[in-house]
């Protein structure tokens, strides 16, 4: 669920809804607040009429998410050029979630109910019957090579890979409880980061550093709830430094990090149901909003050179329907690449 949603974390009618009953602002942001009258310039990604929650590869010239097309029965991992060309599907075995490129460039990690078909398929979107089947897989490009990273009934997902490539980032939930595990890329010293009661972590990214961790998190106690309100935090992968990045009492999802070291985007939503894109920097917490449409904005994604910013939205669709395509967002003039 990238993400609680995780991501992600599915597209169609019913899962949306379910997002979209889940996440609900209560309150407003705190921080000085950057403002900017328009969206930059933003196009739909061509080809991908059901798509959601898609990562850039190393060189930003391809992405990989998760897709249904035609003939598919449930949303499967699929890669393709930003401009919607050469489209490929990894896996047609199961249910497929979370996604990421290794910064190699040549290997991909994804989330999969592959080899636990006999198990319940769960709710991608509901912590409170996340799939126990959901495992994390390694691939070629073309999805050859497969191999099986992890081997439990637990909810394995919300993955993501260290800018270094050598350690696996993902959230395991254990009877209820979500937390941020680990795993070295070759897929040895497996081991828990965070060891919270009272915090359902997930949704985590490293930053450029490959010791920072920025994740989102949620009070158990406020599990189920509508309008549940989510906090943003960073940490070392040790398990020390943490730090409270956002202080108010509304939904704060989806962090991602920009690859200048500094800031990062996410979701915020904005009365009275509005899903919405912002940029904020962890050193002054300066936020800028990004998208201004009364549309589902999500699953916020930076380009490795800080360039394109990726959403999945339903801006183009008639009302009433609230299946996601993927965007891009052009927003070179904010200067957010590697320093």
């Amino acid at each position: 669920m990238i993400n609680y949603i995780s991501k992600t974390f599915k597209t169609t009618l019913l899962i949306l809804c379910a997002v979209f009953s889940f996440i609900y602002l209560t309150s407003c942001q705190s921080g000085e607040k950057k403002v900017v009258e328009q969206e930059f310039k933003v196009w739909k990604i061509p080809n991908v009429s059901n798509g959601a929650e898609f990562y850039f590869s190393p060189d930003g010239k391809s992405m990989i998410g998760n897709a249904k097309f035609e003939g598919d029965s449930s949303h499967q991992v699929y890669t393709l050029k930003i401009d919607g060309t050469d489209i490929k599907r990894i896996n047609a075995i199961g249910e497929d979630a979370c996604s990421f490129y290794f910064p190699s460039g040549d290997k991909l990690i994804w989330t999969s109910t592959r080899d636990n078909l006999d198990l319940p398929k769960g709710n991608w979107s509901n912590a409170k019957d996340y799939p126990t089947g959901a495992e994390l897989y390694t691939s070629d490009l073309d999805g050859g090579n497969v191999v099986r990273l992890t081997n439990n009934k637990y909810y394995d997902a919300e993955v993501s890979v260290s800018p270094d490539g050598k350690k696996i980032l993902f959230t395991r939930q254990i009877d209820g409880k979500c937390d941020l595990w680990m795993i070295n890329s070759d897929g040895t010293n497996e081991h828990q980061i965070t060891f919270t009661d009272d915090w359902q972590e997930g949704g985590a990214f490293y930053l450029n550093d490959s010791e920072t961790i920025l994740y989102r998190a949620w009070l158990r106690e406020d599990d189920g709830k509508r309008g549940i309100p989510m906090t943003i935090f960073t940490i070392k992968d040790d398990g020390t430094n943490l730090k409270q990045i956002t202080f108010d009492e509304g939904t704060n999802w989806a962090p991602f990090p920009a690859p200048d070291g500094d800031h990062f985007v996410y979701v915020r939503v904005l009365q009275p149901f509005n899903f919405e894109i912002y940029l904020m920097s962890i050193s002054t917490g300066e936020q800028t909003r990004l998208t201004f449409n009364d549309a589902f904005d999500g699953f916020p994604v930076i380009s490795p050179d800080g360039k394109y910013l990726a959403f999945s939205s339903n801006r183009d669709e008639e009302p009433g329907v609230r299946t996601l395509s993927p965007y891009l967002m052009d927003i070179s003039s904010l200067n957010l690449g590697p320093k």
